[in-house]
C-alpha cells in the first residue's frame, strides 16, 4: 500500500530519484525516463477520457454512440490503472521476487480487445493520420507517446540485460496497438479516419 503524506521531500534538490528498492538514481536514467514516459501515456489518456462524456453527447443521432463511449471510458480507466503497474514494474531492477510484475494476462486482455474492436472497422488502404474527432486525435496522442515509452523500455533492456521484465515491452506495444484501433472506431468505425495521400503535394493543383 502506498501512503502519501507530504508531497515534496527535497531528496531529489541534487538531481536524483529513488526506485522502488529504495537505490538512487539522476533523473536523468533510462529506467527513470522508461517509467516517466509510461506516466505520460497515462496522463494524455487521462485528456483522453476527459472529452469522452462531452463527445456522446454531441453525437445524439448515433445510436450505439453512448454505450461505445461508456464501454471505452471503462476500457481506458483500466488502462490507466495497469499503466500504474507498469510504473511499479519498472521502478525496480529485477524480474522476479515479491514486487509487482506484469505477466502475460495484461497483455492477453489487450489482444482481446484489439481483437474485438478492429472486427468493425472499415479496412484499411493506407496509413491513417492522427485526427478526426477531437477524441480520436487525443488517442492518436495517447498512442505515439506509449510508442516513444516502448523505445525507452527497449533501449533501457539493453543496457540493463538481466533487470528488465519482457512482458513490460510487450505491453507497451500492444497497447500503442489497441489505442490506434480505438481511435479509429471514435472516428466512426474509420470512416471518418483522416488518411494518407501519399505524394499529393508533387501531384498538379486541380
Amino acid at each position: 500500500m502506498v501512503h502519501l503524506s507530504k508531497i515534496y521531500t527535497k531528496s531529489g534538490d541534487d538531481g536524483s530519484t529513488g526506485l522502488g528498492d529504495g537505490s538512487r538514481r539522476p533523473k536523468h536514467d533510462l529506467r527513470v525516463a522508461a517509467y516517466g514516459t509510461v506516466d505520460e501515456t497515462s496522463a494524455v489518456i487521462g485528456v483522453a477520457l476527459a472529452h469522452i462524456v462531452h463527445d456522446a453527447a454531441e453525437k445524439t443521432d448515433t445510436a450505439d454512440a453512448p454505450e461505445t463511449s461508456s464501454a471505452i471510458q471503462v476500457l481506458l480507466r483500466r488502462i490507466q490503472n495497469d499503466l500504474f503497474d507498469v510504473g511499479a514494474d519498472l521502478c525496480v531492477p529485477g524480474e522476479g521476487g515479491e514486487k509487482l510484475r506484469i505477466q502475460s494476462v495484461y497483455t492477453e486482455k489487450l489482444e482481446g480487445w484489439i481483437d474485438e474492436y478492429n472486427a468493425r472497422l472499415t479496412p484499411l488502404n493506407t496509413f491513417v493520420l492522427p485526427g478526426g474527432e477531437p477524441l480520436a486525435a487525443y488517442l492518436h496522442q495517447a498512442r505515439t507517446v506509449c510508442r516513444r515509452a516502448e523505445r525507452c523500455v527497449c533501449r533501457l533492456a539493453e543496457v540493463e540485460t538481466d533487470e528488465l521484465n519482457p512482458e513490460v515491452v510487450r505491453y507497451l506495444n500492444r497497447l500503442s496497438d489497441l489505442l490506434f484501433v480505438l481511435a479509429r472506431v471514435v472516428n466512426d468505425d474509420g470512416r471518418a479516419d483522416v488518411l494518407w495521400e501519399p505524394g499529393v503535394t508533387q501531384k498538379p493543383s486541380p
